[in-house]
């Protein structure tokens, strides 16, 4: 009993001494208190008289000691190795950025410099402005936006962005989180992107503020007065009902019309990069045929910009429209139908010289001006699409 006694007391001063020279690990607490329950466990259930008891107690416990110690390392190491997105290889680093949306972009261009850099490049932006505003976007609207930039007046709606920084520049197209970012890493100070830069004219589109030409199909909410014609107009974007607000040159006496909620289908890039004012020359008289699908000028007196309306080419009356015996277009006279109206109504049908065509046409019945021949099915079932339900008087 005596041996067992000062046994068992060696073995304890040891191990307090052991312990307490060295700081305990993070699991020291739970661990010593799992070595006393072993302890006495394998001191009430096993001989202590065995020979080999306090050997095999002793390695099983460093087994376990050391097991531990090995976990915390790993551990340690894994917490210690995170990566950044910059880390990743350029190439992966583009492909994640080309997949994220524009307010994604902005996000990530609050994170630092080096980031901003990548998320405002030209190669990015171009992509969103394709895809979103490429069919409505033609050389009228760039000319409009260069215009735009450089005028005193429109340049001090980007200065602010150099006032304020360029998180609240930022927030006044998206929320505030999906831009704000942690101060120790945002470039409050930073300038924000050149304004002359595909980015900013994204911007502008976005916010509203920059009203682009471009041309709005039966316009005024499709007025029985402008059905199957495309006008003219300056267009703002309005992100929260994804429409736009269209304004419509003023006609004469008339004051400027506004439209609201005009919708993208009903939109067009000009097919030619004229001014509404001027008369078309048209290029197409001498190959026109009865069948084929037109746009022609059409204004209601000459203090009127010209707007696009569709038809067709007829037949003369002399003819009966048989294909094989049809020699219309031999004709210097071409008759062109307007088939949304009905037979009888003064806006039905009118006649044009084909070699020596002018603006023709009276204060009545309005003046017709230059006329485009469509070869596109696209733009020919557009004008399908829009196809009034009812025939016009």
């Amino acid at each position: 009993m005596l041996f067992l006694l000062i046994t068992c007391f060696t073995f304890i001063t040891f191990l307090c001494k052991s312990l307490s020279l060295k700081p305990l690990p993070l699991w020291s607490s739970s661990e010593v208190r799992l070595l006393s329950i072993w302890f006495w466990n394998d001191l009430l259930i096993l001989n202590p008289f065995k020979k080999g008891f306090l050997e095999s107690l002793m390695s099983s416990n460093v087994m376990t000691l050391r097991r531990k110690s090995f976990s915390y390392r790993v551990e340690n190491v894994e917490t210690n190795s995170e990566m950044s997105v910059l880390d990743l290889p350029e190439l992966v680093l583009e492909c994640i950025l080309e997949r994220l949306p524009p307010e994604g972009l902005y996000s990530m261009a609050s994170v630092c410099s080096s980031l901003r850099e990548k998320c405002t490049s030209k190669y990015l932006w171009e992509k969103h402005m394709k895809e979103k505003w490429g069919r409505v976007l033609g050389p009228a609207a760039h000319r409009e936006w260069l215009w735009h930039i450089s005028s005193r007046n429109d340049s001090s709606f980007f200065n602010q962005a150099k006032k304020r920084g360029l998180m609240t520049y930022l927030s006044q197209f998206w929320p505030i989180s999906l831009v704000r970012s942690n101060p120790s890493t945002s470039f409050k100070k930073k300038d924000p992107p050149a304004i002359d830069s595909i980015m900013s004219m994204y911007l502008a589109l976005e916010s509203g503020k920059f009203w682009f030409p471009a041309q709005v199909y039966n316009r005024e909410n499709g007025h029985v007065g402008f059905m199957l014609s495309c006008y003219d107009a300056e267009l703002s974007y309005s992100r929260r009902t994804d429409t736009f607000q269209a304004r419509y040159p003023p006609h004469g006496r008339r004051a400027m019309a506004i439209e609201t909620g005009v919708t993208w289908d009903r939109l067009r890039v000009p097919p030619l990069d004229t001014s509404p004012h001027d008369l078309y020359i048209s290029d197409c008289l001498t190959e026109l045929c009865p069948g084929d699908h037109i746009e022609i000028q059409w204004r209601r007196n000459k203090e009127f910009p010209y707007g696009w309306w569709y038809g067709v080419v007829g037949h003369l009356e002399t003819c009966d429209g048989n294909e094989y015996y049809c020699r219309c277009h031999e004709s210097d006279t071409v008759v062109l139908e307007f088939k949304q109206y009905t037979h009888g109504s003064r806006w039905r049908t009118t006649h044009i010289d084909r070699k020596d065509h002018r603006e023709e046409g009276n204060e009545a019945d309005g003046f017709y001006g230059g006329i485009r021949k469509l070869h596109s099915n696209e733009e020919i079932s557009m004008w399908r699409r829009l196809w009034p339900s009812d025939v016009l008087e």
